[in-house]
């Protein structure tokens, strides 16, 4: 019976915010007053709504899908937020120097990073990521080593027991992680249970690991544990954490850079 009554009742507006989370995955507050042309207190009144409906959930900034077993689709994160993973990208590439040694996992954020560390010198990439490896294969100075295993035919991702044993040949400089979802008290989250392995076996053989993250990821829902805010070196977003995570950083001595608008090189 609550399942009937779910979308009971809204508004046009409402039902247009659904459709849209639904095709983009997630939608600022911003973004949807400045489309229905009403006040950010009203799309919030809104989405207070469709929360209590089960319909969308509610993330730092905006609202996204309610599910925790099912990301959004390649093909709508690759566009996602992009101007702000492209900040979050120069600012990781700005703390990565030239003739360092680099695993790259998959990820649509990890690809903006791979694109942001095109110009650097003499790196050796390690990767698991058939679109990073495309990336940086332009530079005759990277040398790119490509994890062997099962590759992923939507987002052409490489995973299994071969990438895991593969990943555990090298100890690297950096390791540089994109996530799903981190949880208010640090834990980090993902979809797939395969990409989680491979993600472990980069933090275990990284000397440094540096996580990016955009803010729609604070709070958000996902159902494979990875691992925790304290076992990486430092986090990459767009915006201030909430306070809570905030703290989990500052009591694990996790360094944090804030790609602001604007900004353009770290």
């Amino acid at each position: 019976m609550a399942e009937k009554k779910a979308g009971k009742g809204l508004s046009q507006r409402q039902k247009q915010i659904v459709e849209m989370v639904r095709q983009q995955g997630f939608a600022a507050v911003e973004a949807l007053a400045q489309n229905f042309d009403v006040t950010p207190q009203t799309i919030r009144r809104d989405i207070n709504e469709l929360c209590s409906q089960g319909l969308v959930r509610r993330f730092h900034g905006g609202v996204g899908l309610s599910s925790s077993v099912e990301n959004v689709a390649y093909e709508t994160r690759k566009v996602l937020l992009l101007e702000e993973k492209q900040r979050i990208a120069r600012q990781v590439a700005g703390q990565i120097p030239d003739r360092a040694s680099v695993f790259i996992d998959i990820g649509t954020s990890t690809e903006e990073v791979a694109r942001a560390l095109r110009d650097h010198e003499g790196l050796r990439v390690i990767t698991n990521d058939l679109n990073v490896a495309t990336i940086l294969s332009g530079n005759p100075t990277c040398e790119v080593i490509i994890a062997g295993g099962v590759v992923r035919h939507r987002y052409r991702g490489i995973t299994g027991e071969a990438t895991i044993d593969f990943i555990r040949q090298f100890k690297v400089d950096f390791g540089i992680l994109g996530i799903s979802a981190i949880d208010s008290d640090g834990t980090l989250l993902e979809f797939d249970y395969h990409e989680v392995r491979v993600a472990q076996a980069i933090i275990e053989n990284s000397r440094k690991v540096f996580l990016t993250a955009d803010h729609t990821k604070f709070g958000r829902n996902a159902l494979v544990r990875l691992g925790h805010l304290s076992q990486i070196d430092a986090l990459f977003t767009d915006r201030q954490p909430p306070e809570e995570i905030a703290g989990s950083l500052a009591e694990h001595n996790v360094a944090l850079y804030v790609a602001e608008a604007g900004l353009r090189s770290q």
